[in-house]
């Protein structure tokens, strides 16, 4: 695990292939991160799943319920199938930008 933070925001990157160990040491190191939005970087997994996506809901959730953005990024997966609830980029570009535009949200009170 790679963690990255700039300013508001904390990139975590998964440097390993094992997806459930990686969720299950960031929801243990969860309250490290609370108080930033974070950008979940799981691209290097090359055959994921909605199904493996959507074991991030939770996380998310809580994370969202304090006011501040989760933004996962992806590659090779159908967008169009992603739960709404969750917020799933292809690029760490278009996740910066996601948090951008929350962030101008909430500071008009949205």
């Amino acid at each position: 695990m790679k963690v990255e933070t700039k300013g508001h925001t904390t990139l975590i990157k998964d440097t390993k292939e094992d997806l459930v160990s990686f969720l299950m040491k960031l929801t243990h190191e969860f309250k490290t991160f609370e108080k930033h939005n974070l950008i979940i970087d799981i691209s290097n997994h090359k055959n994921l799943t909605i199904k493996d996506i959507t074991t991030f809901s939770a996380l998310s959730k809580q994370h969202k319920k304090a006011k501040k953005s989760f933004v996962i990024v992806a590659s090779n997966i159908n967008y169009n199938t992603v739960p709404t609830a969750l917020t799933v980029v292809p690029s760490k570009t278009e996740a910066h930008d996601i948090i951008e535009m929350d962030e101008i949200e909430r500071d008009l009170g949205f």
